[in-house]
């Protein structure tokens, strides 16, 4: 066995799931409980099971080509929010345009960008 432990949350334990607490109204208790006691499970069961069963039902939807563009106008809305408003536009500018496309040394690694001839 080498030198180093390895770490696991105390919840988590290899080969065991997970233990996870959730905070809950009582009007969503009383509901889960009775959808519970209807299925004769316990409330932790019918916690999973109903979990399991959201998100079955509702698969994240696929990135439409259109999206990309809706993506990176968030990202560039989130990265202007972050920055010193105290910085010359110019700088302000850079700053995003080298975080949204990356450093220019990769930018023919870039999948998303277009080609350029040469």
């Amino acid at each position: 066995m080498s030198g180093h432990r390895m770490h696991y949350s105390p919840a988590v334990r290899p080969g065991e799931d997970a233990v996870s607490a959730v905070k809950l109204s009582q009007q969503l208790t009383a509901t889960i409980d009775a959808w519970a006691e209807a299925h004769q499970l316990t409330r932790a069961d019918a916690i999973r099971r109903l979990l399991e069963l959201a998100l079955a039902a509702s698969p994240p939807p696929a990135l439409q080509p259109g999206d990309t563009l809706a993506i990176e106008r968030d990202a560039v809305r989130q990265i202007e929010d972050m920055l010193d408003p105290a910085l010359p536009a110019e700088e302000r500018e850079r700053r995003v345009r080298r975080l949204t496309e990356g450093p220019p040394e990769f930018a023919d690694q870039r999948v998303d960008l277009p080609k350029h001839q040469r």
